[in-house]
């Protein structure tokens, strides 16, 4: 039998002598009556991104999907598997989630690859072809003069980000319920290096710092 990863065991270790003890009851209630999640956050596959550290969240409070480079394909009932769609159709239809956040980030590995046009890293392509849903996006967002590659690739993230959230549009389901006035879609974007996060402003299209938007 293969060892466990012995980090891990100690990890858990530390969460059953540190955290879980403050958190005990809380578990118990959520084993007993279910989640109940207000937010559902779809992030990316990436191990820098952790949505719960982020937004410093407890057991039971954020409802989360992460894939490469946080993408939302758009609504296809076509008898096919859809994880992503699964996930969706579960928040908003049996959790009821109030608020869906698409969480983009930088130094992507899915959007650099896009960009990079990797070649397939097996017989399956299963990266280039997840990523191809994002190519009529990454259109629209066209190089500038004196622009680094870096801050190109910024731009192509965040785009993924603004694609997600037109892709939840698609969604009958989420349609709806934005238009009665039940649910809400947000974007952000997670800086890694800084620890940074802005959020989109659906109006303007542009990422503010969440340091500039007031708590209410």
């Amino acid at each position: 039998m293969a060892s466990f990863p012995q980090h891990l065991l100690q990890g858990y270790q530390n969460f059953t002598t540190q955290r879980l003890p403050t958190e005990q009851a809380r578990y118990r209630e959520l084993s007993q009556r279910g989640q109940a999640p207000e937010v559902m956050v779809i992030g990316c596959c990436d191990s820098r991104v952790s949505p719960e550290v982020i937004f410093d969240a407890g057991p039971g409070e954020l409802f989360v999907l992460r894939n490469i480079a946080n993408l939302v394909p758009v609504y296809a009932p076509d008898g096919a598997v859809h994880g992503v769609s699964a996930a969706l159709e579960y928040a908003v239809q049996v959790l009821r989630v109030k608020h869906i956040v698409v969480l983009g980030h930088a130094q992507c590995g899915g959007i650099r690859a896009f960009v990079d046009k990797t070649a397939p890293l097996s017989p399956g392509d299963f990266i280039g072809k997840w990523m191809a849903m994002f190519a009529r996006a990454a259109e629209t967002v066209e190089p500038r003069d004196q622009e680094t590659m870096q801050e190109f690739i910024t731009r192509l993230e965040k785009a993924a980000v603004k694609r997600s959230l037109e892709n939840l549009m698609t969604f009958p389901c989420v349609e709806i319920l934005v238009g009665r006035g039940k649910l809400q879609i947000h974007g952000a974007y997670f800086g890694v290096a800084e620890g940074s996060l802005a959020v989109l402003d659906p109006a303007t299209g542009k990422f503010h710092a969440a340091s500039e938007l007031a708590l209410g």
